[in-house]
């Protein structure tokens, strides 16, 4: 048995990243929007749902959400600070709808779920499951649930998002888009910036500082014109293979029983909070004058990485779904 599920790190890896590599070509092969990350994430979601040890280790982890940090730069234009001046208006719409998600989301998960109070409100609260686990934690509250319901919004939104995105903008950009290339110069100097951020965001503490770091140190020399910091495609698609991956890791500390029993509870208030966010997502579109797709990964309950990187991935502005997701 032990043959078929290894018990080394390195061979949960190594079945890890071969069952999210077949994923992301299934889904490519489909010609499925951001393939290689959303085919990853549901082929390893439910190969560790099924039992399968998968496992994507720490320092991986964050060493992957540098390079896409550094590669999300890239997606940064000159032309982004013109852009600048839209974002209060965005900004102040965005506490609204993230107070009304939570309490949409609260009041399916407490009123219609029967949650306790606390159980429902930390499960209600959009993205950021490391520190909504670290505030629960204090409060009694019923932490497998609320992971359970947090990774599974999170499956959701990598698995329909990009459709809704697609049929919005009506285009399908790939991995393959064209951006600037970078010179070694451009590398030996940008990404050691790069590195020195993410350092600074991990230790001043700002949300995904290892990539958030990166992403706003690479944009930043991207959008002035001094540096152009681009990775090369074969960099960059392995990174979102392994981000799907890590994503679909995080249903190991999920059993099928706990998955069915928080299924539909789940999906309702998934349901809610994210009609909410569209009802929100539409009017800033409107008032602003932005792409809907854009907006709409501005104000999704996901994690700030991920929607961050569907931008990138979608051809929007990653430096406004980040900036917002962070100011959520």
């Amino acid at each position: 048995m032990s043959f078929f599920l290894p018990e080394t790190a390195a061979g949960r890896l190594t079945v890890t990243l071969l069952i999210a590599t077949i994923g992301g070509a299934v889904f490519n092969y489909l010609a499925l929007p951001a393939a290689w990350l959303s085919g990853a994430m549901v082929f390893v979601a439910f190969a560790t749902l099924a039992g399968v040890p998968t496992l994507m280790p720490v320092r991986i982890r964050d060493a992957l959400f540098t390079l896409i940090g550094i590669s999300m730069g890239s997606g940064v234009r000159p032309d982004v600070v013109e852009r600048i001046g839209e974002w209060p208006v965005s900004m102040a719409m965005l506490f609204a709808v993230t107070a009304s998600v939570t309490f949409v989301g609260f009041a399916v998960l407490y009123y219609g779920a029967k949650w306790s109070k606390e159980t429902a409100y930390f499960g209600a609260i959009p993205g950021a499951l490391s520190y909504v686990i670290a505030l629960a934690s204090d409060r009694g509250a019923d932490l497998p649930r609320i992971a359970s319901n947090q990774s599974l919004r999170l499956l959701v939104l990598v698995a329909i998002l990009p459709f809704a995105v697609v049929s919005s903008n009506g285009t399908v950009p790939g991995v393959e888009d064209a951006r600037m290339i970078s010179s070694p110069t451009d590398f030996l100097i940008g990404i050691p910036l790069c590195l020195a951020a993410s350092w600074l965001a991990v230790k001043i503490k700002i949300p995904g500082g290892w990539m958030t770091g990166a992403f706003f140190m690479s944009a930043g020399l991207n959008a002035s014109g001094l540096l152009t910091l681009s990775l090369p495609p074969y960099v960059v698609l392995p990174c979102f293979v392994m981000m799907g991956a890590h994503i679909g890791c995080r249903f190991g500390s999920m059993t099928p029983r706990q998955f069915v029993s928080v299924l539909g509870a789940s999906i309702a208030a998934f349901g809610a909070a994210f009609l909410t966010s569209l009802c929100g997502a539409w009017i800033v579109a409107e008032l602003v004058h932005i792409p809907f797709g854009q907006a709409m990964l501005a104000y999704a309950p996901g994690g700030l990485e991920v929607m961050t990187l569907l931008a990138f991935m979608l051809d929007l502005d990653p430096a406004f779904v980040a900036a917002h997701q962070i100011a959520r």
